[in-house]
Protein backbone atom coordinates (compact mmCIF):
# COMPACT_ATOMS: atom_id res chain seq x y z
CA UNK A 1 0.00 0.00 0.00
CA UNK A 2 1.53 3.63 -1.24
CA UNK A 3 2.06 5.53 2.11
CA UNK A 4 -0.30 8.77 2.58
CA UNK A 5 1.66 11.72 0.99
CA UNK A 6 0.05 14.97 2.20
CA UNK A 7 -0.52 17.30 -1.21
CA UNK A 8 -2.25 19.90 0.20
CA UNK A 9 -1.85 23.24 -1.09
CA UNK A 10 0.71 25.85 0.40
CA UNK A 11 0.39 27.19 3.80
CA UNK A 12 1.24 30.43 4.69
CA UNK A 13 3.24 28.73 7.74
CA UNK A 14 6.79 28.41 7.20
CA UNK A 15 7.15 25.09 10.30
CA UNK A 16 3.52 22.99 8.36
CA UNK A 17 5.60 23.33 5.17
CA UNK A 18 8.53 22.25 7.10
CA UNK A 19 6.31 19.31 8.74
CA UNK A 20 5.50 18.49 5.39
CA UNK A 21 8.65 18.48 3.71
CA UNK A 22 9.82 15.80 6.55
CA UNK A 23 6.57 13.63 6.32
CA UNK A 24 7.56 13.36 2.74
CA UNK A 25 11.10 12.16 3.17
CA UNK A 26 10.21 9.88 5.70
CA UNK A 27 7.84 8.58 2.64
CA UNK A 28 10.60 8.40 0.23
CA UNK A 29 12.97 6.77 2.58
CA UNK A 30 10.85 4.02 3.15
CA UNK A 31 9.96 4.00 -0.13
CA UNK A 32 13.82 3.42 -1.67
CA UNK A 33 14.85 1.14 1.30
CA UNK A 34 11.70 -0.81 -0.15
CA UNK A 35 13.17 -0.69 -3.61
CA UNK A 36 16.72 -1.75 -2.30
CA UNK A 37 15.57 -4.67 -0.87
CA UNK A 38 13.91 -5.95 -3.65
CA UNK A 39 16.91 -5.06 -6.01
CA UNK A 40 19.14 -7.27 -2.93
CA UNK A 41 16.20 -9.84 -3.31
CA UNK A 42 15.21 -10.38 -6.86
CA UNK A 43 17.42 -8.79 -8.65
CA UNK A 44 15.37 -6.55 -10.35
CA UNK A 45 12.41 -3.90 -9.24
CA UNK A 46 8.95 -4.14 -8.61
CA UNK A 47 7.23 -1.77 -11.04
CA UNK A 48 4.67 -1.02 -8.50
CA UNK A 49 7.38 0.03 -5.99
CA UNK A 50 9.34 2.13 -8.49
CA UNK A 51 6.04 3.96 -9.90
CA UNK A 52 5.15 4.43 -5.95
CA UNK A 53 8.66 5.94 -5.41
CA UNK A 54 8.53 8.20 -8.37
CA UNK A 55 5.00 9.51 -6.99
CA UNK A 56 6.53 10.06 -3.71
CA UNK A 57 9.66 11.80 -5.02
CA UNK A 58 7.66 13.99 -6.75
CA UNK A 59 5.69 15.20 -3.70
CA UNK A 60 9.05 15.88 -1.91
CA UNK A 61 9.98 18.31 -4.74
CA UNK A 62 7.15 20.30 -4.17
CA UNK A 63 7.07 20.36 -0.49
CA UNK A 64 10.57 21.73 -0.75
CA UNK A 65 9.47 24.23 -3.28
CA UNK A 66 6.99 25.54 -1.24
CA UNK A 67 9.38 25.24 1.49
CA UNK A 68 11.85 27.58 -0.60
CA UNK A 69 9.15 29.37 -1.45
CA UNK A 70 7.99 30.50 2.08
CA UNK A 71 11.39 30.96 3.70
CA UNK A 72 12.46 33.61 0.41
CA UNK A 73 9.06 35.50 1.09
CA UNK A 74 10.52 35.72 4.56
CA UNK A 75 13.46 37.38 3.32
CA UNK A 76 12.51 39.85 1.33
CA UNK A 77 11.95 43.44 2.64
CA UNK A 78 8.33 44.26 3.77
CA UNK A 79 6.98 46.80 1.49
CA UNK A 80 4.41 47.80 4.09
CA UNK A 81 3.96 47.51 7.64
CA UNK A 82 4.14 44.28 9.76
CA UNK A 83 1.01 42.37 10.63
CA UNK A 84 1.74 43.17 14.30
CA UNK A 85 1.74 47.25 13.08
CA UNK A 86 -1.53 46.51 11.20
CA UNK A 87 -2.89 45.39 13.72
CA UNK A 88 -2.86 48.45 16.08
CA UNK A 89 -4.63 51.00 14.02
CA UNK A 90 -2.70 54.11 15.59
CA UNK A 91 0.58 52.36 14.71
CA UNK A 92 -0.35 51.68 11.15
CA UNK A 93 -2.02 55.71 11.09
CA UNK A 94 1.52 56.41 12.39
CA UNK A 95 3.52 54.78 9.72
CA UNK A 96 1.53 55.84 7.04
CA UNK A 97 1.76 59.47 7.44
CA UNK A 98 5.47 58.52 8.35
CA UNK A 99 5.80 57.73 4.65
CA UNK A 100 4.03 60.23 2.99
CA UNK A 101 6.13 62.71 4.98
CA UNK A 102 9.61 61.16 3.67
CA UNK A 103 8.78 60.38 0.35
CA UNK A 104 6.65 63.42 -1.10
CA UNK A 105 7.37 65.56 2.43
CA UNK A 106 3.31 66.05 3.05
CA UNK A 107 2.94 66.19 6.53
CA UNK A 108 -0.63 67.32 7.32
CA UNK A 109 -0.36 63.77 8.47
CA UNK A 110 2.45 63.60 11.36
CA UNK A 111 0.96 67.30 12.25
CA UNK A 112 -2.59 65.90 13.29
CA UNK A 113 -0.78 62.80 15.42
CA UNK A 114 0.96 65.22 17.10
CA UNK A 115 -1.78 67.67 18.18
CA UNK A 116 -3.41 64.33 18.88
CA UNK A 117 -0.98 63.25 21.17
CA UNK A 118 -0.34 67.23 22.57
CA UNK A 119 3.25 67.14 21.59
CA UNK A 120 5.31 69.84 22.83
CA UNK A 121 7.73 69.92 20.10
CA UNK A 122 7.58 71.66 16.51
CA UNK A 123 7.54 69.69 13.77
CA UNK A 124 8.51 72.32 10.83
CA UNK A 125 11.70 73.56 13.39
CA UNK A 126 12.64 69.80 15.63
CA UNK A 127 11.23 67.36 13.10
CA UNK A 128 8.99 64.67 13.60
CA UNK A 129 8.93 61.30 15.57
CA UNK A 130 9.51 58.10 13.40
CA UNK A 131 7.11 55.02 14.36
CA UNK A 132 8.38 53.10 17.56
CA UNK A 133 9.37 50.30 14.99
CA UNK A 134 12.09 51.95 12.90
CA UNK A 135 13.41 53.32 16.99
CA UNK A 136 13.55 50.23 17.67
CA UNK A 137 15.50 48.84 14.72
CA UNK A 138 17.98 51.60 15.05
CA UNK A 139 18.39 50.91 18.93
CA UNK A 140 18.74 46.99 18.17
CA UNK A 141 21.44 47.58 14.84
CA UNK A 142 23.25 50.32 17.03
CA UNK A 143 23.81 47.44 19.81
CA UNK A 144 25.14 45.06 17.90
CA UNK A 145 27.52 47.44 15.99
CA UNK A 146 28.58 50.10 18.80
CA UNK A 147 30.93 48.00 21.06
CA UNK A 148 30.74 49.58 24.42
CA UNK A 149 26.94 50.06 24.32
CA UNK A 150 27.04 46.36 23.96
CA UNK A 151 28.12 45.53 26.56
CA UNK A 152 27.03 48.16 29.20
CA UNK A 153 23.25 48.89 30.46
CA UNK A 154 21.20 50.60 28.29
CA UNK A 155 18.23 52.59 30.22
CA UNK A 156 15.61 54.60 28.07
CA UNK A 157 14.51 57.39 29.39
CA UNK A 158 11.42 60.11 28.69
CA UNK A 159 12.93 63.16 29.94
CA UNK A 160 15.95 65.13 29.45
CA UNK A 161 18.32 63.28 32.28
CA UNK A 162 18.24 60.00 34.10
CA UNK A 163 19.19 60.67 37.91
CA UNK A 164 19.86 57.67 40.45
CA UNK A 165 21.34 57.90 44.05
CA UNK A 166 23.57 55.88 45.38
CA UNK A 167 25.22 55.66 48.90
CA UNK A 168 28.66 56.96 49.42
CA UNK A 169 29.03 55.45 53.29
CA UNK A 170 26.45 52.65 53.68
CA UNK A 171 24.84 51.79 56.42
CA UNK A 172 26.30 50.85 60.03
CA UNK A 173 25.86 46.63 60.62
CA UNK A 174 27.00 44.43 62.77
CA UNK A 175 26.70 41.26 64.43
CA UNK A 176 24.24 40.58 67.81
CA UNK A 177 23.20 38.60 70.00
CA UNK A 178 19.54 36.73 70.18
CA UNK A 179 18.35 38.43 73.03
CA UNK A 180 20.67 41.31 73.15
CA UNK A 181 19.77 45.29 72.33
CA UNK A 182 20.01 46.23 68.98
CA UNK A 183 21.74 49.69 68.78
CA UNK A 184 20.30 51.90 66.28
CA UNK A 185 22.09 51.85 62.61
CA UNK A 186 23.30 55.31 61.25
CA UNK A 187 21.47 56.12 57.85
CA UNK A 188 23.45 55.78 54.61
CA UNK A 189 25.10 59.23 52.84
CA UNK A 190 23.51 59.77 49.82
CA UNK A 191 24.68 61.50 46.56
CA UNK A 192 23.57 62.00 43.51
CA UNK A 193 24.44 61.00 39.64
CA UNK A 194 23.42 62.72 36.88
CA UNK A 195 23.45 61.23 33.47
CA UNK A 196 21.94 64.18 30.77
CA UNK A 197 20.98 63.11 27.10
CA UNK A 198 22.74 64.96 24.38
CA UNK A 199 21.84 65.13 20.85
CA UNK A 200 23.28 63.18 18.17
CA UNK A 201 22.54 63.85 14.31
CA UNK A 202 22.65 62.16 11.09
CA UNK A 203 22.20 63.36 7.68
CA UNK A 204 21.37 60.70 5.55
CA UNK A 205 20.51 62.21 1.30
CA UNK A 206 18.51 60.54 -1.37
CA UNK A 207 17.26 60.84 -4.68
CA UNK A 208 13.60 61.74 -5.42
CA UNK A 209 13.98 58.27 -7.75
CA UNK A 210 14.37 56.45 -4.85
CA UNK A 211 11.89 57.93 -2.67
CA UNK A 212 9.19 57.57 -5.24
CA UNK A 213 10.33 54.06 -5.87
CA UNK A 214 7.30 51.64 -4.07
CA UNK A 215 9.49 48.82 -3.44
CA UNK A 216 12.05 50.62 -1.10
CA UNK A 217 11.11 49.96 2.53
CA UNK A 218 11.63 53.39 3.98
CA UNK A 219 11.84 52.26 7.50
CA UNK A 220 14.66 49.94 6.67
CA UNK A 221 16.57 52.47 4.69
CA UNK A 222 16.87 55.11 7.60
CA UNK A 223 17.71 52.13 10.05
CA UNK A 224 20.94 51.27 7.80
CA UNK A 225 21.71 54.95 6.54
CA UNK A 226 22.22 55.92 10.30
CA UNK A 227 23.33 53.02 12.56
CA UNK A 228 26.98 53.53 11.18
CA UNK A 229 27.26 57.62 11.39
CA UNK A 230 25.66 57.01 15.08
CA UNK A 231 27.83 53.74 16.52
CA UNK A 232 31.13 55.69 14.81
CA UNK A 233 30.11 58.74 17.24
CA UNK A 234 28.72 57.36 20.33
CA UNK A 235 31.61 54.76 20.25
CA UNK A 236 34.21 57.81 20.53
CA UNK A 237 32.11 59.49 22.97
CA UNK A 238 31.97 56.89 25.54
CA UNK A 239 35.39 55.82 25.33
CA UNK A 240 36.67 59.01 25.70
CA UNK A 241 34.29 62.10 25.43
CA UNK A 242 34.64 64.80 27.72
CA UNK A 243 30.97 65.23 28.65
CA UNK A 244 30.24 68.64 26.88
CA UNK A 245 27.36 68.34 24.67
CA UNK A 246 28.28 64.35 24.33
CA UNK A 247 28.33 61.65 26.61
CA UNK A 248 31.24 61.48 28.89
CA UNK A 249 33.27 58.55 28.42
CA UNK A 250 34.92 55.93 30.92
CA UNK A 251 38.40 57.19 30.07
CA UNK A 252 37.57 61.16 30.96
CA UNK A 253 37.18 59.94 34.00
CA UNK A 254 40.16 60.34 37.01
CA UNK A 255 42.51 58.28 36.48
CA UNK A 256 44.62 56.89 39.87
CA UNK A 257 47.17 54.44 40.57
CA UNK A 258 44.97 51.31 41.70
CA UNK A 259 46.77 51.39 45.46
CA UNK A 260 44.92 54.89 45.66
CA UNK A 261 41.35 54.32 44.45
CA UNK A 262 39.00 55.89 45.64
CA UNK A 263 34.91 56.28 44.83
CA UNK A 264 34.46 58.84 41.43
CA UNK A 265 38.09 57.50 40.49
CA UNK A 266 39.03 54.54 37.80
CA UNK A 267 42.00 52.76 39.68
CA UNK A 268 44.96 51.59 36.95
CA UNK A 269 47.70 49.09 37.17
CA UNK A 270 50.91 50.69 35.44
CA UNK A 271 53.40 48.12 33.26
CA UNK A 272 56.50 50.07 34.15
CA UNK A 273 56.88 51.82 31.07
CA UNK A 274 55.51 52.44 27.69
CA UNK A 275 55.17 49.38 26.33
CA UNK A 276 54.97 46.40 27.80
CA UNK A 277 57.81 44.57 29.96
CA UNK A 278 60.04 43.01 27.98
CA UNK A 279 60.24 40.14 30.55
CA UNK A 280 56.81 38.07 31.28
CA UNK A 281 54.84 40.89 29.62
CA UNK A 282 51.61 39.10 30.50
CA UNK A 283 51.78 39.44 34.52
CA UNK A 284 50.74 43.29 33.96
CA UNK A 285 47.19 41.33 32.36
CA UNK A 286 47.37 39.03 35.18
CA UNK A 287 47.55 41.66 37.75
CA UNK A 288 44.75 43.91 35.82
CA UNK A 289 42.32 40.89 35.96
CA UNK A 290 42.67 40.61 39.87
CA UNK A 291 42.46 44.60 40.61
CA UNK A 292 38.98 43.51 40.40
CA UNK A 293 36.80 42.15 42.90
CA UNK A 294 35.87 38.76 42.12
CA UNK A 295 31.89 40.02 42.01
CA UNK A 296 32.90 41.76 39.10
CA UNK A 297 35.37 39.24 37.14
CA UNK A 298 32.51 36.95 36.52
CA UNK A 299 31.01 38.95 33.72
CA UNK A 300 34.14 41.16 32.94
CA UNK A 301 35.57 41.99 29.47
CA UNK A 302 38.83 43.42 27.55
CA UNK A 303 38.43 46.35 26.20
CA UNK A 304 40.89 47.76 23.64
CA UNK A 305 41.61 48.67 19.95
CA UNK A 306 42.97 46.07 16.99
CA UNK A 307 46.58 47.06 17.47
CA UNK A 308 46.65 46.87 21.11
CA UNK A 309 45.73 43.09 20.77
CA UNK A 310 47.65 42.52 18.23
CA UNK A 311 50.30 43.13 20.57
CA UNK A 312 48.44 40.57 22.92
CA UNK A 313 47.85 38.05 20.83
CA UNK A 314 51.82 36.79 20.84
CA UNK A 315 51.88 36.56 24.86
CA UNK A 316 52.17 33.25 26.14
CA UNK A 317 51.69 31.28 29.57
CA UNK A 318 54.72 29.76 30.99
CA UNK A 319 53.39 26.43 29.61
CA UNK A 320 53.87 27.67 26.30
CA UNK A 321 50.23 28.02 25.58
CA UNK A 322 48.52 31.35 24.07
CA UNK A 323 46.63 33.66 26.41
CA UNK A 324 44.66 35.14 23.32
CA UNK A 325 42.04 32.64 21.37
CA UNK A 326 40.42 33.00 18.59
CA UNK A 327 36.06 33.23 18.81
CA UNK A 328 34.88 29.23 19.50
CA UNK A 329 31.95 29.68 16.66
CA UNK A 330 30.28 32.32 14.34
CA UNK A 331 28.93 35.69 16.53
CA UNK A 332 31.10 34.83 19.72
CA UNK A 333 34.47 36.91 20.65
CA UNK A 334 38.06 36.49 21.16
CA UNK A 335 38.88 35.50 24.45
CA UNK A 336 41.84 36.75 26.73
CA UNK A 337 42.63 34.21 29.31
CA UNK A 338 39.19 33.34 29.15
CA UNK A 339 37.55 36.59 29.16
CA UNK A 340 36.08 38.22 26.58
CA UNK A 341 37.72 40.59 23.97
CA UNK A 342 35.72 43.77 22.82
CA UNK A 343 37.63 45.43 19.80
CA UNK A 344 36.95 49.28 20.22
CA UNK A 345 38.57 51.47 18.13
CA UNK A 346 38.77 54.52 19.85
CA UNK A 347 40.40 52.85 22.72
CA UNK A 348 44.09 54.62 22.67
CA UNK A 349 47.13 52.91 21.12
CA UNK A 350 50.23 51.71 23.33
CA UNK A 351 52.35 55.02 24.16
CA UNK A 352 53.61 56.28 27.28
CA UNK A 353 51.10 57.33 29.64
CA UNK A 354 47.76 55.59 27.35
CA UNK A 355 45.46 53.64 29.10
CA UNK A 356 45.22 50.99 26.32
CA UNK A 357 43.32 48.33 27.93
CA UNK A 358 40.20 48.37 30.20
CA UNK A 359 39.23 45.64 31.92
CA UNK A 360 36.07 45.30 33.43
CA UNK A 361 32.28 44.15 34.39
CA UNK A 362 30.99 47.06 31.67
CA UNK A 363 27.21 46.14 32.27
CA UNK A 364 27.26 47.26 35.55
CA UNK A 365 30.10 49.93 35.42
CA UNK A 366 28.74 52.18 32.68
CA UNK A 367 25.36 53.18 31.72
CA UNK A 368 24.42 54.29 28.50
CA UNK A 369 21.14 56.79 28.92
CA UNK A 370 18.69 57.06 25.77
CA UNK A 371 16.19 59.22 25.38
CA UNK A 372 12.69 57.78 23.96
CA UNK A 373 12.14 59.00 20.35
CA UNK A 374 13.69 59.32 17.18
CA UNK A 375 13.05 62.19 15.05
CA UNK A 376 13.80 63.56 11.27
CA UNK A 377 13.40 66.47 9.73
CA UNK A 378 12.69 66.72 5.79
CA UNK A 379 15.30 68.71 3.76
CA UNK A 380 14.90 68.98 0.09
CA UNK A 381 16.52 72.21 -0.54
CA UNK A 382 19.75 72.48 0.90
CA UNK A 383 21.55 70.24 -1.85
CA UNK A 384 18.94 69.79 -4.67
CA UNK A 385 18.07 67.47 -6.23
CA UNK A 386 18.72 65.58 -3.33
CA UNK A 387 17.06 65.16 -0.34
CA UNK A 388 18.54 65.16 3.03
CA UNK A 389 16.94 63.95 6.25
CA UNK A 390 18.18 65.43 9.52
CA UNK A 391 17.89 62.81 11.95
CA UNK A 392 18.54 63.48 15.38
CA UNK A 393 18.61 61.03 18.81
CA UNK A 394 19.27 61.93 22.21
CA UNK A 395 21.80 60.05 24.48
CA UNK A 396 24.33 60.31 27.40
CA UNK A 397 26.71 57.69 29.15
CA UNK A 398 28.71 57.90 32.13
CA UNK A 399 30.61 55.65 34.43
CA UNK A 400 27.69 54.82 36.89
CA UNK A 401 30.12 51.93 39.21
CA UNK A 402 33.59 52.72 39.73
CA UNK A 403 35.13 49.74 41.06
CA UNK A 404 33.71 47.74 37.96
CA UNK A 405 36.16 48.99 35.85
CA UNK A 406 40.05 48.90 35.77
CA UNK A 407 42.73 50.30 33.54
CA UNK A 408 46.21 49.16 31.99
CA UNK A 409 48.37 52.34 31.92
CA UNK A 410 51.63 52.45 29.84
CA UNK A 411 53.80 54.36 32.68
CA UNK A 412 55.82 53.66 35.27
Amino acid sequence: MIPAVETKSMSDDVASAFEDFARAFEAFKEANDTRLSELETRLSGDVVTEEKLTRIDAALDDAKRRLDRLALDRSRPPLGGSPEALRDPARAEHKTAFHAYIRSGEAAGLKRLEEKALSAGSGPDGGYLVPDTVETDVLRRLAAISPIRAISSVRVISGGQYKRAFSTTGPSTGWVGESAARPQTAGPTLSEMSFPAMELYAMPAATQTLLDDAVVDIDRWIAEEVEAAFAEQEGAAFVSGDGVNKPKGFLASDIVEDELWEWGKLGAVHTGGATFPSSNPSDVLVELVYALKAGYRQNASFVMNRRTQSAIRKFKDANGQYLWAPPASLGLSATLMGFPVVEAEDMPDIAAGSCAVAFGDFRRGYLVVDRAGLRVLRDPYSAKPYVLFYTTKRVGGGVQDYAAIKLLKFAA
